[in-house]
């Protein structure tokens, strides 16, 4: 009764709200879900368009909802989306109704039509800086050691950079902090492994992932640079499958299948390395017996129809690396172990043909935890952030011109410093550090409106509300907060704007503008992004950062959407930058954040991408030209100064060949501008004492970092309809073993005899050539259908 009565309210409002589209009685809708036809899985971004008139048309969200609202009469409805056979349903509109659309994968001449019309929303979507990635696309491509990578991948995107050894990565002259990652509406805070040599996301658990580096929709909030969206499988509601890999340092494992066939479904995906278990027999026999590193990943997610009209989900991660260290010569020992946890739990309601709903209960957790010692020393840090995130999202289309998203959002966050503690015999030592507490809550709404044929708007607005809770004490005043008692508030107004205007269905102009604020932030005192770096709230030391992001771009589709281009150029401010000063000391504070500075930045440049999307041949070249600058006043007297990460040439060539019905080919060459440090300047004695003098802050460049990456893989039974299918996949990691830079340390000697002191430094490189074979498998319950010899790509 009273989800009744909430619906009954909730339509009046709209209706009262919206009245100027409802005006045309003769209007009717029809909606639904666009799924996989084998496993019934919902696909995101699906496609439907009038046959006779292309700009009546819509899109399906991220759980495969549709919405169309015209007028009355007989339409040819073309359900489409990429790697999928297109469908034709012919429709008399001339009462609302549903209708669900299931669509057949495999490859056919019908195709190149699916994807013409997919690849048209590079040119017709209003948002910029939007790039939507199949996992099956990023599985042919070259991954280090044989274990595919999200991450790496949206790295050769342009305007997206990255260091190698690292899963942070930087989009547009932000940090990796400014990145919004999530894992099914969870937020992941760090996700990378082993020191982030890989990211936590295992391929054959995603189904989707969606990267926004331009003015993101208004749904997203709370942070600066970009948003990376990413959605697990639901499972197989059909039919019982297993799908896996053996590879040389790892190995994973996912099974799926329906629990109640058409009504529900599970899927579990698990991944496991093990180089170093392997090697365990070997390095016994040495003077680090008990050493071993190793990381694994566990994926599970559960659905349930309750009607057509509603659904939930229930999804969940969490991840390990655990690194122990023992050196029995010096009786020293080191433990690393730190990791993610989420679950979601979501309810989709659907309350007429307009009006769809989605309520999410959301937990995520991460923290990282050191421990050792020597002789009578032990020593334990521990550092994490934990959320429990509330939301109510909703998709109104009061007709085919309008797509409206709004809905609220909260967060408690609880934020837990390095805390450290150590013993050493009858002395002990602690920090006496503890965690922070804050509210975090939103509201926003967004409209994406078709104005005209020719041009469209994005538009929206978030508002934002963050509130430092106690227990605290407060270092300005000295008053003593009570727990949830409310120190410091932070409201902030974010307006959005995207427009489009197209000359025709290949040729179209964008611009964009968004502000953002950001109430979290991770502060690193190192080069690289870390597990040990710090994640502080805005608090009344710590004000949010804010930006603004303009960007204008055009965007040419060529031969029949074959050839996808584009160029975009970008402007970013960045203010309440934060840093450690020069000569920073950990420690030498109560409170980390009174250690910080403060400052502001600015990013430029400009992106060009080329696709080439069908064909035997397919890839993509993404080059960048762009300057990322900071500016604190309290360093070096407010130089400019690029940061670290800044880098002028940023280029990725991306190919994918089809040599044959068996084999394809894959290759990913990537150069770029060597990051800046800062060297040392001089040495010189001063009373027997050493002084190091350092030059201006990232003054110098490491060497440009290039590397070529190469990839076959080898299917031995191609268009089998066995339910056990394999693939073999060879690939080859810097494949002329290029020693790029990782960091330059030094070696610093000094003769106190003569007075004379000498600095010589050294490059530390990651990976030589590294090759690799990984074995894939695939079993499924029935037998797949044929898939067409020398088919058209």
């Amino acid at each position: 009764m009273r989800i009744r009565n909430f619906t009954r309210a909730l339509s009046y409002f709209l209706t009262i709200f919206f009245f100027p589209f409802l005006l045309d009685a003769q209007n009717f809708t029809i909606s639904g879900y666009i799924k996989d036809g084998r496993t019934d899985e919902t696909l995101i971004g699906a496609t439907v368009s009038s046959k006779d008139n292309p700009s009546v048309g819509t899109v399906s969200n991220n759980y495969g909802f549709y919405s169309l609202t015209t007028s009355k009469g007989k339409y040819t409805l073309i359900f489409s989306y990429i790697g999928y056979q297109n469908k034709e349903v012919i429709v008399d509109l001339s009462a609302n109704q549903s209708l669900n659309a299931s669509l057949s994968d495999g490859l056919s001449l019908q195709e190149i039509v699916v994807t013409a019309r997919e690849k048209e929303q590079n040119v017709q979507g209003t948002q910029m800086g939007t790039v939507a990635l199949s996992i099956e696309s990023v599985k042919k491509l070259p991954a280090l050691a044989g274990e595919v990578d999200i991450l790496k991948t949206l790295q050769l995107l342009p305007g997206v950079k990255g260091n190698e050894g690292q899963a942070g990565f930087y989009v547009r002259g932000g940090g990796p902090d400014q990145n919004l990652v999530l894992l099914d509406e969870a937020v992941v805070y760090n996700p990378g492994h082993l020191l982030g040599f890989f990211s936590v996301f295992n391929s054959d658990a995603i189904k989707n992932t969606t990267l926004i580096k331009g003015a993101m929709p208004a749904q997203y909030g709370g942070r600066l640079s970009s948003v990376v969206d990413i959605q697990m499988k639901e499972g197989n509601n059909k039919e019982y499958g297993v799908e896996g890999g053996i590879g040389l340092i790892a190995s994973r494992l996912t099974v799926e299948g329906p629990i109640e066939k058409d009504k529900s479904s599970f899927i579990f995906s698990a991944r496991r390395t093990y180089a170093l278990d392997l090697a365990q027999p070997f390095i016994n026999q040495t003077k680090f017996a008990g050493s071993n590193y190793y990381f694994y990943d566990l994926n599970a997610k559960i659905n349930y129809k309750l009607s057509e009209k509603d659904r939930f989900y229930l999804s969940g991660y969490f991840g390990r690396d655990v690194f122990a260290f023992v050196s029995k010569e010096q009786g020293f020992n080191f433990n690393l172990p730190y990791g993610n946890a989420t679950a979601s739990l979501r309810w989709n309601h659907v309350f007429d043909q307009k009006l769809f709903m989605n309520v999410s209960g959301i937990y995520n957790d991460y923290d990282f935890t050191a421990g050792g010692g020597q002789g009578d020393f032990v020593f334990k840090a521990f550092s994490g952030i934990r959320d429990w995130n509330a939301k109510a999202d909703f998709d109104y289309y009061p007709d085919y011109r309008n797509s409206i998203k709004f809905g609220v959002n909260y967060t408690y966050h609880r934020l837990t410093p390095n805390i450290i503690s150590a013993t050493n015999g009858d002395q002990t030592f602690s920090n006496n550090l503890s965690p922070q507490f804050a509210h975090e809550s939103a509201i926003y709404v967004g409209d994406d409106f078709k104005a005209s044929k020719a041009l469209s708007f994005n538009i929206g607005l978030r508002g934002a509300l963050f509130n430092q809770l106690g227990p605290y004490t407060s270092t300005i005043t000295g008053k003593v907060y009570a727990t949830n008692e409310v120190v410091k508030t932070y409201p902030a107004l974010e307006p959005r704007l995207a427009v489009k205007y197209s000359f025709d269905r290949e040729n179209s102009v964008k611009a964009s503008i968004a502000y953002t604020t950001q109430f979290l932030h991770l502060v690193s005192n190192s080069t690289s992004t870390l597990p040990a770096d710090v994640w502080v709230p805005s608090s009344e030391l710590v004000q949010p950062q804010t930006g603004v992001q303009y960007s204008t771009g055009y965007f040419k589709n060529l031969k029949d959407n074959m050839y996808e281009t584009s160029i975009e150029v970008y402007y970013r401010d960045l203010n309440h930058q934060i840093d450690y000063p020069d000569n920073y000391v950990f420690g030498d504070k109560p409170l980390v954040e009174q250690s910080f500075v403060y400052g502001k930045g600015r990013a430029y440049g400009v992106e060009l991408f080329i696709k080439k999307a069908k064909g035997n041949l397919t890839g993509w070249i993404g080059y960048t030209l762009s300057r990322t600058e900071r500016q604190f006043p309290d360093i070096e007297n407010g130089r400019v100064y690029p940061a670290t990460y800044d880098r002028t040439h940023d280029l990725s060539v991306v190919a994918n060949y089809r040599l044959s019905r068996k084999w394809e080919m894959g290759g990913a060459f990537v150069f770029a501008t060597g990051n800046a440090f800062t060297p040392i300047k001089d040495l010189f004695l001063i009373e027997q004492k050493l002084n190091v003098e350092y030059a201006p802050r990232n003054s110098s460049r490491y060497e440009p970092y290039h590397r070529l990456d190469l990839a076959a893989t080898y299917t031995p039974h191609p268009g089998s309809v066995k339910k056990f299918q394999s693939t073999w996949t060879f690939s080859v990691y810097n494949s002329y073993n290029r020693l790029n830079p990782y960091f330059i340390y030094y070696d610093v000697q000094n003769n106190l005899e003569k007075g004379t002191a000498k600095a010589t430094a050294y490059q530390v490189t990651l990976f030589p050539l590294i090759p690799s074979v990984t074995w894939n498998f695939k079993w499924r319950q029935k037998k797949p259908a044929a898939i067409e010899k020398n088919p058209t790509f």
